[in-house]
């Protein structure tokens, strides 16, 4: 494991800097289905009990990306080496956490707080951690409780389908899960709901949100209230990029000295409001006198 970024004023700039580099290569590319299937893969191999796996950029690694779970995502690799090229600084670990975030919030998708500081891994976990589409709710909980993750995480970023579509070549499946599979809303919910969703795409893994006593509640609210999908998505989907991951010390700095400037300079100008408006009444009295 390699030392974790310094995460300083000048890291946080890079990071701003490669989130616009994200912004218009996802766009131009449309590309932001895989993107966000590299951060999900990279994070989503985290083992709460080992404390091992995680967003730590080892999906990098050859041994990693080419296990049956990955196909595919070394395409999603290679458009973020040309982001790492021109922002070194940053970690891969960050990078593609943040190459998630991205592609969501350009798809129309919540905004979801993100966190650098990231330390990249030269080492791979075992194969197998990642779900499999094939399975039912019994494998969905034992893949997300060893992450530490809960039947509404489970059922929030499952909602994510609703941007890409699966190709055989990769998984075995083929097709679309939404109509519009570059955009991220709560469509994914509403087919889900749908006894026949015609050229959609329902995995096993799907159809198991809808069959579980615990899983369907969440579905129903989501296909709704897309509202409450974005909040409970952006909660869930921060979670997963943050398995293992403590924030280091200096982002709460930054934070609080920024937080800080802000609140100095809202009293500042209160300041300034307030001796202006008492000077014109003070001049005002005067001449009335």
């Amino acid at each position: 494991m390699a030392a974790a970024p310094i995460v300083d004023a000048e890291y946080l700039k890079e990071i701003e800097k490669a989130r616009r580099d994200l912004r218009a290569l996802i766009s131009s590319k449309n590309c932001a289905p895989i993107m966000l299937r590299l951060a999900w893969h990279d994070a989503g191999t985290y083992d709460a009990a080992t404390n091992t796996g995680g967003p730590d950029g080892s999906i990098r690694n050859e041994v990693e990306y080419k296990h049956a779970a990955n196909s595919g995502l070394k395409i999603a690799i290679d458009l973020c080496e040309e982001i790492k090229a021109r922002r070194p600084k940053i970690t891969y670990a960050d990078l593609y956490q943040l190459a998630g975030v991205v592609a969501v919030e350009v798809t129309g998708g919540p905004t979801v707080d993100f966190v650098p500081g990231r330390k990249d891994s030269s080492s791979s976990p075992e194969e197998g951690r990642l779900p499999d589409a094939k399975q039912g709710p019994p494998h969905l909980r034992v893949v997300f409780y060893r992450m530490g993750l809960t039947d509404k995480d489970i059922v929030a970023l499952s909602g994510g389908h609703t941007l890409g579509r699966a190709h055989p070549e990769r998984s075995g499946f083929e097709g679309p899960w939404t109509k519009e599979p570059l955009k991220f809303d709560n469509s994914y919910f509403v087919e889900l709901l749908k006894e026949d969703s015609e050229g959609l795409l329902k995995l096993p893994t799907d159809k198991a949100l809808v069959e579980d006593p615990l899983f369907c509640p969440y579905v129903e609210l989501y296909a709704k209230d897309e509202e409450a999908f974005f909040r409970d998505y952006a909660e869930s989907h921060k979670k997963l990029s943050e398995l293992g991951f403590a924030p280091p010390s200096s982002c709460f700095k930054l934070a609080v000295k920024n937080s800080t400037v802000l609140a100095q300079g809202a009293v500042g100008v209160a300041v300034a409001a307030t001796v202006v408006i008492l000077s014109y009444f003070y001049e005002l009295n005067r001449r009335i006198k």
